[in-house]
């Protein structure tokens, strides 16, 4: 097994300007660190236990199979705050047969993000043997 010592998610936006403005701005992600100069600069985002990485730029969207995954706290908390910074949710906080709570919204080049609560009593809260 390789032995993981970081991970981040890189994203080649199409627009950087307009990308930082959303991951930054209408999500509110906090910045790990910046790097380079001009329009195409890195900025490497804060994900609770990883990192976002935008930098570059590329000709055409993300392959449209990426989705981002982000756990909140309160899902409906998040889904009220993402409405008053004119995030477009393409689908509100719902419970799904699985039991989390989900909610989709969309960045700027249309990489879909899943907002997800982990309810208590969920499974993904229960560690067997701890």
């Amino acid at each position: 097994m390789v032995h993981v010592l970081s991970s981040r998610v890189l994203l080649r936006p199409t627009d950087p300007d307009r990308s930082r403005e959303f991951y930054g701005g209408a999500l509110g992600l906090a910045v790990h660190r910046e790097f380079g100069t001009g329009p195409e600069r890195g900025t490497v985002y804060f994900l609770g236990g990883g990192f976002l990485e935008l930098s570059g730029r590329s000709a055409a969207p993300p392959a449209p199979g990426l989705s981002l995954w982000l756990q909140v706290a309160d899902a409906a908390a998040a889904h009220e705050e993402l409405l008053t910074r004119g995030v477009e949710i393409l689908q509100p906080p719902e419970r799904m047969p699985w039991g989390l709570v989900e909610m989709w919204i969309a960045d700027p080049d249309g990489v879909r993000i899943v907002v997800v609560e982990v309810p208590e009593g969920h499974p993904l809260r229960y560690r067997p043997g701890i």
